[in-house]
């Protein structure tokens, strides 16, 4: 026993290998913690998916264990966040990352190279036996006599035994499922998202996030995941978003996210029709896309706990939110930074009780502001009182008049740039 009275060497097994199992894995072999395996239900790990901004809190996590430079290296520091009606002119903007105030930037990245990184770093760390692929977590028990835990897999292997079972399988998460068997599937808001990573021009500073609307139905995200070559292009990242109000059923779920079925950039350019700006031409972007994943925007309610004995939840399987927030992926790795502390300063029961103490009602809240996340107010006004654009937005609202916009993108990050700056670290010296 360690003289924090846990054990020594428990066995841990994580549920998943993306970007909250991956940087759990290398928080806990940074905290000591080194029988660490993760199943990961996919044969072969690939690159898929589209671009996602770290927070400042998530970067501080990843500087921390080791990977500032190599991160820095394939990300773009966010500089600024601009709204801008769908005529080009600019609403709001505000900076971000360093420029806010904080110690750390914020990161825009590409998911694939980010995940990449740390699986390769997980391998290094760890071995290249941590990761085992093709191995689809689909429940668990209880062991019989003692608190340990029996996972079983869809291939037939097994069942793995261990101290601990983390889910952070995702937000379809089977450890959830296990956990909270009646839940049912998760939760849509009417919402369709199309998304896709195209080569393009840079645009503005070539570090801008860039929100384009006119109304509550239609609006499109884009952002730099790449810094500009030579030729002043870069990766560019976006999302359009429309209202349906369809209903999104398990059915409609499971559908709309398969990055290997590419939906035609016409169903995209149809919302986006009279839409123009100097600065980006979405239309040419959306057009010149390799690839357009259609997804709903969902979530889940949150739950009453994220623990079952020796088993419990992290990252989107215990608090998915909605993507408009910027912050999913961020959450999951101070999720994982946070339970490898405590599990290396306390017994597993009193970690996984001082983790969801800390975490929970955090997340909790974040949940809520995703959903509340609307500047839509703002954009509905703007465009019934400038319907043909405008030049500068004095000339439609008084300052006092963009409030909503200004407090609602504070709500999402979870910490302010003083209360980060200040905290102690979550490293474990080993």
């Amino acid at each position: 026993m360690s003289p924090y009275g846990r054990i020594d060497s428990p066995r841990i097994l994580i549920a998943g290998a993306g970007i909250g199992g991956l940087t759990t894995a290398l928080s806990l072999h940074a905290a000591g913690l080194h029988d660490v395996r993760i199943l990961e239900a996919c044969p072969n790990l690939r690159e898929i998916g589209a671009g996602i901004n770290l927070q400042p809190a998530a970067v501080r996590e990843l500087t921390e264990l080791g990977l500032a430079d190599a991160l820095d290296g394939m990300a773009v520091a966010c500089g600024r966040l601009e709204f801008h009606h769908r005529y080009g002119g600019l609403i709001w903007g505000e900076p971000r990352g360093r420029g806010a105030g904080y110690d750390w930037p914020q990161y825009s990245v590409h998911r694939a190279r980010l995940q990449e990184l740390l699986l390769t770093a997980v391998r290094d760390r760890l071995g290249p036996e941590a990761v085992v692929t093709g191995r689809r977590v689909v429940r668990y028990e209880h062991a019989e006599g003692g608190p340990g835990v029996r996972v079983h897999v869809r291939d037939g292997s097994g069942p793995y035994s261990c101290d601990l079972l983390i889910g952070a399988d995702g937000i379809n998460s089977a450890v959830r499922a296990t956990m909270f068997p009646q839940e049912g599937p998760p939760l849509g808001n009417g919402i369709w998202m199309w998304r896709g990573v195209t080569e393009g021009p840079a645009f503005l500073d070539g570090r801008t996030m860039v929100i384009v609307g006119c109304n509550a139905r239609v609006k499109a995200v884009a952002y730099p995941v790449s810094r500009p070559g030579r030729d002043g292009r870069c990766l560019i990242n976006w999302v359009v978003e429309s209202r349906t109000d369809e209903e999104h059923g398990d059915e409609g779920t499971r559908a709309g996210a398969d990055w290997d079925r590419s939906v035609p950039a016409a169903d995209v350019l149809a919302h986006l029709d009279g839409w123009r700006s100097e600065f980006l031409d979405l239309h040419a972007t959306i057009s010149a896309a390799p690839l357009i994943g259609r997804y709903p925007m969902i979530d889940r309610d949150p739950l009453p706990t994220w623990r079952d004995g020796r088993v419990v939840l992290l990252g989107d399987a215990a608090h998915p939110v909605y993507p408009t927030g910027s912050n999913g992926a961020s959450q999951a790795i101070v999720d994982a930074r946070v339970l490898a502390y405590e599990l290396a300063h306390h017994g597993i029961d009193a970690a996984l009780a001082r983790y969801e103490e800390a975490r929970l009602p955090q997340t909790t809240r974040i949940l809520g502001a995703h959903r509340r996340l609307e500047p839509d107010p703002v954009l509905r006004q703007v465009e019934a009182l400038a319907p043909d654009g405008f030049l500068d937005i004095r000339d439609v609202l008084p300052e006092d008049g963009l409030e909503d916009i200004k407090s609602c993108t504070r709500q999402v990050t979870g910490v302010d740039a003083a209360a980060l700056n200040s905290r102690s670290s979550w490293s474990v010296a080993v």
